[in-house]
This record gives structure tokens, sequence and C-alpha cells, in this order.
């Protein structure tokens, strides 16, 4: 049993690297229609809440005293894992390369492993170790170590933005002792649009919008089909799965499969635009799934991540109520 879930977890742990990867094939056409990042980010966050808003009062039998429960738990979703990871990262696109930006952010699997550490106070197995340099290296091949100024607010908000990919997969691993996860996830797209939508209407985030037919593949397609697409696959579906994996994985494996990421954006744009992969892109990935595996063939009673990572996020709440079980995730967040 401990190996099938142990497989299942894997599989949707790499489904949502690539529903989340390939995102960017379907994003891109509209920032080159006019579309502001912000705008492309918000409405793709409302469709995914408005398509998971029914399965999410369905999980909880219509009963709203949960949600009211785990507020925290639901804001720090939201506002740190969704929006502040979002509203983060474009803030330092604007002030540094994208490849740093990137290599920043997905440098969350390595902070998870060295908090892990320094709350233990036990040094990870020594193949956790060489898993991470294999990974850190393959994750430098696949993005490029970037160039051009790097300014110090923009190396802030990409330190921001991997926090925040932190607080995804720590959330992701305790959050259904207090909520079914795809209403974890649908209240936590609602509260993350309604932050990103306050960033907008004050001028923090810029949101521009076009509605009219984009290039797509070769041909048009209509701005809706694009968004409606990301909005279910890459954010909705991408969420769920991610957080299912961590809870059958924990937050360390998970982590490190959230690197496919990267991979699976190569890849899918090299099949569908046409945008080939050099050599050390490819040796980079190959490096990424060398990491995993190592990460994945540590043996302990118990995850030091996990370990770690039980702590108190959020305020503690006593409900006066007989407790009453939830929806467990059957047996990863971008």
């Amino acid at each position: 049993m401990r190996g099938s879930r142990g497989l299942v977890g894997i599989v949707l742990g790499l489904g949502a690297g690539l529903a989340f990867g390939a995102g960017g094939v379907f994003v891109k056409p509209l920032l080159e229609s006019g579309w502001s990042p912000g705008a492309a980010v918000l409405a793709r966050i409302s469709i995914a809440a408005l398509l998971l808003a029914v399965p999410g009062l369905i999980a909880l039998r219509f009963d709203l005293r949960p949600l009211w429960r785990a507020r925290w738990t639901i804001l720090l979703y939201g506002l740190v894992a969704v929006a502040g990871v979002q509203f983060a990262f474009y803030a330092s696109l604007e002030r540094i390369p994208v490849s740093m930006t990137l290599l920043i952010e997905y440098l969350a699997p390595i902070a998870l492993v060295l908090f892990a550490w320094a709350r233990t106070r036990r040094m990870p197995q020594l193949i956790v170790l060489g898993g991470s340099v294999l990974a850190i290296g393959g994750l430098v091949l696949v993005i490029g170590p970037g160039g051009g100024d790097l300014d110090p607010l923009g190396l802030a908000f990409a330190a921001a933005a991997m926090i925040g990919v932190c607080v995804y997969y720590a959330i992701g691993e305790r959050a259904a002792e207090q909520l079914p996860p795809v209403a974890l996830v649908a209240a936590g797209f609602v509260v993350g649009a309604v932050a990103l939508a306050i960033t907008g209407a004050v001028g923090l985030l810029p949101m521009e919008a076009s509605f009219t037919d984009v290039p797509f593949l070769g041909g048009t397609a209509p701005w809706w089909v694009l968004l409606l697409t990301v909005g279910a696959i890459s954010t909705a579906f991408a969420y769920l799965a991610g957080i299912a994996a961590i809870r059958m994985l924990g937050a360390r494996l998970s982590s490190f499969l959230g690197l496919s990421e990267v991979v699976f954006a190569g890849v899918v744009g090299w099949i569908l635009l046409g945008e080939a992969l050099g050599p050390l892109q490819i040796l980079g990935g190959v490096l990424i799934l060398g990491g995993i595996v190592l990460v994945r063939m540590e043996r302990t009673p118990a995850d030091a991540a996990s370990v770690a990572l039980d702590i108190d996020l959020v305020p503690a709440t006593v409900d006066p109520t007989p407790s009453r079980p939830t929806e467990a995730i059957p047996a990863r967040t971008p």
C-alpha cells in the first residue's frame, strides 16, 4: 500500500509539474496580444475559483463552518501561497532578469532541506544532499544563469516568491487535517483573487486586457479559450494534484518533484512552439530527474522536512462542537 501510494503521489506530482509548465504555452500568446501579467494571473485564478467552488461546497457537504474554523489557514494559503507568490514573481521580473527570478524561486526545495536541518539539528542524509546538488545544478543549466543588473529589491521579491512556494508545500502537508483539499484550494483561490484584484485596483499590479482573438500554434484562437484552458488545467488541476502529492509524499520530495515544471515547460515549448532545447538544457533536465531519484531513495522513519514543517503556521482554533471527520486526500504548488 505504501508503495502504491508513493507511485500515485509521484505521478500526481509530475502531473502537477506538467500542468504548471504547460501553462506558459497558453499564457504567452495572451501576454503578446496585450494582456498584462497581473490581469492574466487574476483571470486564471478567478476561473479556477469558479470551477472549484461547487466541488468544494460538495466536499464540505455545504457546511461552511469548517471554512471559518480554518480561516487562518485559508488566509495564509490564499494570500501567501497564491496571491503573494504571483505578485512577488512579477514584481521581481520588473527589476531583474527572468532567469534569475526563476532560479531563486525554484530554490524552495533547498530552502526546505536547510530549514529542516536547522529546526531538527539533524543533518540530512548524504543522498539527500547529493540530490539537492544535482537538482540545483540541473536547474541552473535549464534556466540559465542570466545576466544584467541585480537590483536588491528585485532579489528581495524573488526571495519572497521562494518563501511563498515553501509555504505552499508546508500548508499542503498539514491542511488535510482541517479541510478537504478541494475546499482548501477553492477557498484559497477566492482569497488570492480578491487580494490580486485589490493590488490591481490600487495600482500595485498593472491590469490590462485585450479581448480579441490571439495567434496560437500557427493559427488563431479566442482569448477566452486560452484563459479557460490555463485556468482549468494549469491552475485548478495543477494545485489539486500538487496538494495530493504533498500529502502522499511529504513536503521535501514533492518540492523536488516541483522542479519538473521547468523541464516540462521546456519540453512543451519545444513540441508545440518549436523552441528547441539545447544540449545543456537537456543535460540539466537529466540532472534534475537524477536529484529527484536520489531524494526519493532516502530511507528514514519520518521525513525530517515534514517534522520541521510541523509548526504553528496559523493560530490554533478551538472548536466547541464535537469534531467530525473530514474528507482526506486520496491515499505536491506553481
